[in-house]
């Protein structure tokens, strides 16, 4: 009995190890096959892996482009956002910085001649006529402003010219380039007198001034206060040419403008105590016309 179940015992014995070394050999075998690979199969892989490293990176880059897409969308409409920002800012620091240049030209003109007797009318300049002949600015004031021909017309720097022409809202100035204006003028240094007259878009000529005068260049010529026009003591320009001749009683002088014309934006305009009575006898004087009209053509139909 005891020998029969060693019998069996050896034979279970056997009969494992056998399994074990046919599991062995199998997983053996196995490995091996992964590990190893025919030629047509390394031909395949080498045909084919490049084209799946393309098409992996294909994927990965339009993956990315999208992303990158969305993103720039998104960053592209907030640049927009802060480009118009800065141009609303930049706009309102441009009207900020005209103003405050406005308000300093403007404070200028009512410091000027804070002395003089005369009412002071600020205006615009809303037009400007250079041609050869007529030399015109036009302003944004006229007779419903209290503006009366013939006002003189200046700014802190000098003399621009007088009122020439007249609307209700509007005003024409014949300004010192012209050769149809003609202001009495002074070397301030001599006290030598002239006639100042324009004739060209920058000088102005100085007449009649004695070939004995000592004028040098430089000298600063003013108004003379001559001619019920213009007061006295406004600056005309500076001498910037003299040509004396051997012979006449006369030099010939040059007048470089003290206003730039160029650069010109507001004007003030003088206005003498008298010339408010004087609107007032033209006003009147026009009214008695119309009415002499009215009664002239109502007789007239009468007959």
């Amino acid at each position: 009995m005891r020998l029969v179940e060693d019998r069996d015992r050896r034979k279970r014995i056997v009969i494992n190890i056998f399994v074990l070394l046919v599991a062995f050999i199998c997983v053996a075998k196995r490995s091996s096959t992964l590990h190893q690979t025919s030629t047509f199969e390394n031909l395949l892989i080498d045909s084919f892996a490049p084209l799946q490293n393309s098409v992996s990176t294909i994927r990965t880059n339009v993956a990315n482009f999208f992303t990158h897409y969305v993103a720039n969308i998104s960053a592209s409409k907030e640049n927009r956002e802060i480009l118009k920002q800065v141009s609303d800012l930049e706009s309102r620091i441009f009207d900020l910085n005209e103003l405050e240049k406005e308000n300093l030209r403007l404070k200028n003109l009512l410091e000027f001649g804070k002395g003089v007797g005369y009412k002071k009318v600020l205006a615009q300049v809303v037009a400007w006529d250079a041609s050869s002949d007529f030399r015109v600015l036009r302003i944004n004031k006229g007779l419903k402003d209290g503006v009366m021909l013939q006002a003189p017309v200046v700014t802190s720097v000098g003399l621009v010219g007088y009122i020439y022409r007249l609307t209700d809202h509007f005003a024409d100035i014949l300004t010192v380039l012209d050769n149809n204006n003609r202001v009495d003028g002074l070397i301030q240094r001599v006290r030598a007198h002239g006639i100042v007259e324009g004739y060209s878009s920058e000088k102005s000529l100085m007449k009649y001034v004695s070939r004995t005068e000592p004028i040098i260049l430089g000298d600063v010529v003013i108004t003379s206060g001559l001619g019920n026009i213009y007061p006295k003591g406004i600056r005309v320009g500076g001498v910037s040419k003299i040509e004396r001749e051997s012979y006449g009683i006369t030099q010939y002088v040059e007048i470089t403008p003290a206003v730039d014309f160029g650069l010109l934006e507001e004007v003030v305009i003088l206005l003498a105590e008298g010339d408010e009575q004087k609107r007032r006898e033209w006003e009147a004087l026009d009214q008695m016309e119309e009415s002499d009209d009215a009664s002239a053509k109502l007789k007239r139909s009468k007959r």
